[in-house]
């Protein structure tokens, strides 16, 4: 059985979740979620954990974690640990709670944060378990929002100090920020994760591989590391979009500048010398394709196909 790719460093972010074991609920009681989210405080006091957002589902959870320390396997195994030894006593059973290992996804924070953070905290309404994401009680949606005093262990400056510096004016933008797309079809963000274990752009990417991926070889128990280390080209996406799109000029430029910034590798300072945009401007160019993708089945079905022709992995 594979593997996950764990990729851990001082200051790293990540999604992490994890589910029960056959899809079974982890969180069958008001205390068993009370004491799944002790044990968050408690990595926060012992290992330096930074929790920035968490959902709690019947059957998985979500978390938004910052590792100072770089520390990320011994944090999960506090928490998931802890857990599952508190929920077999309680209900006098054995073995396994959780399905197989947990997934941790490495983050661009700067680029991904505020978008995931909205991921986590719309769970529960698009599962239609609540009207609003601060309605319910098991997410830090309501931390962000207002009206509730978080937590020590929990930290909402980060994220919120995207929105603006003063505290009030910044939870407001929050809370339309997330009621956006309430009622509204939208892609998860992960869905640009490269390799099932980073998510960022080309240049997160590239900088990961370099630093941290140098001198690991890919194995059989190990396939991601393969998917990290074969890009292909700015100059090589290029060719096979405009192939793909040999009518549509406009289209495949925007769909390589997609493309190249996600999945090259390269620096924003060569993709933008390719197209003769600025840095900046590959960056937002990409930004309202993906926009542009939500929505749009034919536009989604053929980045599809140049991501499987282009041997790339998105999930």
């Amino acid at each position: 059985m594979a593997r996950p790719l764990r990729i851990e460093y001082p200051g790293a972010f990540y999604h992490v979740t994890a589910r029960g074991n056959e899809q079974k609920d982890i969180f069958k009681s008001q205390r068993d979620r009370e004491k799944f989210l002790s044990y968050l405080e408690t990595a926060v006091l012992r290992y330096d954990a930074v929790i920035h957002t968490y959902c709690l589902m019947n059957n998985h959870y979500h978390l938004m974690v910052e590792t100072p320390r770089g520390n990320l396997s011994q944090i999960m195994k506090h928490i998931n640990s802890s857990y599952t030894n508190y929920y077999n006593v309680k209900r006098k059973r054995a073995g396994h709670l959780l399905q197989g290992r947990y997934k941790a996804i490495l983050v661009d924070a700067d680029e991904y944060a505020t978008e995931l953070s909205r991921y986590i905290h719309l769970n529960p309404v698009r599962i239609g378990i609540a009207e609003h994401p601060e309605d319910y009680p098991w997410s830090s949606c309501r931390y962000y929002t207002g009206g509730t005093t978080a937590p020590a262990w929990l930290r909402t400056d980060f994220i919120l100090g995207y929105f603006g510096k003063k505290e009030y004016s910044a939870r407001k933008k929050y809370r339309q920020f997330v009621h956006d797309l309430i009622g509204r079809e939208y892609s998860s963000p992960l869905l640009a994760t490269v390799a099932s274990t980073i998510l960022g752009g080309a240049e997160f990417v590239g900088g990961i591989q370099e630093r941290h991926l140098g001198d690991r070889k890919a194995d059989r128990e190990q396939p991601a590391v393969k998917q990290l280390s074969i890009k292909p080209s700015p100059e090589v996406i290029m060719e096979e979009v405009r192939k793909a799109c040999p009518a549509d000029d406009r289209l495949a430029t925007k769909a390589a500048i997609y493309l190249c910034h996600r999945f090259s590798g390269a620096k924003l300072k060569e993709i933008g010398a390719l197209f003769q945009v600025s840095e900046s401007g590959i960056t937002q160019a990409s930004k309202r394709f993906a926009q542009n993708m939500d929505g749009d089945e034919k536009l989604k079905g053929m980045v599809r196909k140049l991501v499987k022709s282009l041997n790339l992995s998105i999930v």
